[in-house]
């Protein structure tokens, strides 16, 4: 098993885990759509199951039965099931060819499984009988679920509140690829990119497998952006709504908080969001803010030394940021608008803010270069809400020994120089800091940049300083 995986050992482990058990297993993996779901299990499993099933696209239960008997039918045992009349007797008819099945372990797999929910299908009810009514009483079963609309298996599955109930007993939140594990699929399709241009398809499409996969050989990072987003006939052009769509039921509503959140690098409230979209702040925002910070498109958190209450929502996810910068109103007619763009004011805000996200998405990272990995810590933003300008810092890392990391990110295609100027403005920062927050720790202020600070007088002020290169690690 685990033929031609790049990375995910972690989600790996959990899979083999689950086939190594003594017990029956029910595993569910959810994110986001493109993010390769389908073929972790495939690869991992090189296709060996006792029985699989992708579901249908907006197909009538009808449909979605005569699919699921055409799977049975593929078995190798002689039996010939006819089509169901509902998913009560469909999942009788899997138990029959399960109990037929010479396997040690017997591996289920329904892919895109939202889908087999239509509306009063019984499906769910169904699911739960077979599962709690027979597989769950045996050891040999590895029921593996996903799908893309992670709204649906995180209300129905995970936060089941029936019969369903902390029946999964392995779950994999699937993420996109780390800086590391984008370095390495692209050493394993043989394309030449250095680490600052790997940051660069990462700060524009993410690590999401898929989109990185239409990166092409011989191109330049700018060339392959322009024919995927900006080309005449480009091919991700539409690939936003898709995206939405395809992850959450009402997806219109879940577009407007993260076009809201678009507007406020820093993030918003609750209360923001709300005067923004103008809907209504109730249980069904409550679940879209969820939904989003499940599937990884935002962060909550709390500014440091504030209360729950006060929490923020931020959107961090690089294509969504890149859609509202420079795809949404698709003002540029420029099939080459990106390699036109270098060095111009509209580009070199959006990288310093998108450079700031892909940290975040690699705190890990930055924790294993502070050698702080197995130190107790929590990290979020600060911002004063009394100095004028209102001084704040990117990265707060609250560390249970006693120190404060406060990490300022810049991003750079030279080693970054540290003025007078912005020495002064970081003493001020450091003095609001402590003054407003009363700390009584250690505050030791770093610094983040892509190949790190050009050596002045000025540039000690710098207790420590990372590079990109560390976020690859």
């Amino acid at each position: 098993m685990k033929k031609n995986i790049i990375g995910r050992e972690k989600e790996c482990k959990i899979l083999q885990d689950a086939y190594d058990s003594d017990l029956s297993e029910f595993v569910a993996v959810y994110g986001r759509r493109r993010v390769g779901k389908t073929f972790l299990v495939r690869e991992f499993f090189d296709e060996k199951f006792v029985f699989n099933v992708a579901a249908l696209a907006n197909a009538t239960t009808k449909e979605q039965l005569v699919n699921f008997n055409i799977s049975l039918n593929k078995n190798s045992f002689g039996i010939n099931f006819k089509v169901a009349k509902n998913w009560l007797m469909a999942f009788e008819q899997l138990i029959s060819l399960l109990e037929k099945s010479p396997q040690k372990r017997k591996v289920i797999f329904f892919d895109e499984i939202p889908w087999l929910d239509t509306l009063r299908s019984g499906f769910i009810t169904a699911l739960e009988h077979f599962w709690n009514g027979w597989a769950a009483a045996r050891k040999d079963v590895v029921l593996i679920v996903c799908g893309s609309a992670s709204s649906w298996l995180i209300n129905k599955l995970i936060n089941n509140h029936g019969g369903l109930h902390n029946r999964l007993t392995r779950i994999i939140h699937l993420k996109q690829f780390t800086l590391h594990e984008c370095e390495l699929y692209f050493k394993s399709r043989k394309i030449e990119f250095s680490q600052y241009q790997i940051a660069e398809c990462y700060m524009v499409m993410g690590g999401v497998p898929y989109y990185l996969s239409k990166i092409e050989k011989g191109l330049s990072v700018a060339q392959n952006i322009d024919r995927m987003f900006f080309a005449q006939d480009a091919e991700m052009k539409n690939e936003f709504r898709n995206l939405y769509s395809a992850l959450f039921r009402n997806s219109g509503d879940y577009q407007q908080v993260v076009s809201a959140l678009s507007r406020k690098m820093k993030g918003l409230s609750r209360n923001d969001i709300v005067e923004i979209t103008k809907l209504s702040s109730g249980g069904g925002l409550t679940e879209i803010l969820q939904n989003l910070d499940y599937c990884g498109f935002i962060r909550s958190y709390s500014s440091f030394d504030k209360k729950k209450r006060n929490m923020l929502y931020q959107l961090i996810d690089p294509f969504t940021l890149f859609y509202f910068h420079f795809m949404e109103k698709n003002e540029y007619n420029d099939e080459q608008f990106w390699t036109n763009s270098l060095d111009t004011p509209l580009r070199n805000s959006w990288a310093g803010y998108a450079f700031e996200m892909l940290a975040l998405l690699h705190t890990n990272e930055i924790k294993q270069a502070l050698s702080i990995a197995g130190i107790q810590s929590l990290v979020s933003a600060w911002r004063s809400e009394n100095s004028t300008p209102a001084a704040q810092i990117d990265l707060v890392i609250n560390r249970k020994d006693g120190i404060i990391n406060l990490l300022e990110i810049k991003f750079s295609n030279l080693k970054y120089v540290i003025t007078k100027l912005y020495e002064e403005n970081l003493m001020n920062k450091i003095a609001v800091f402590k003054a407003e927050t009363k700390t009584k720790k250690a505050v030791h202020l770093l610094m983040l940049t892509t190949y790190g600070i050009a050596k002045n007088k000025h540039s000690d002020i710098i207790q420590k300083e990372l590079i990109l290169n560390d976020l690859f690690k």
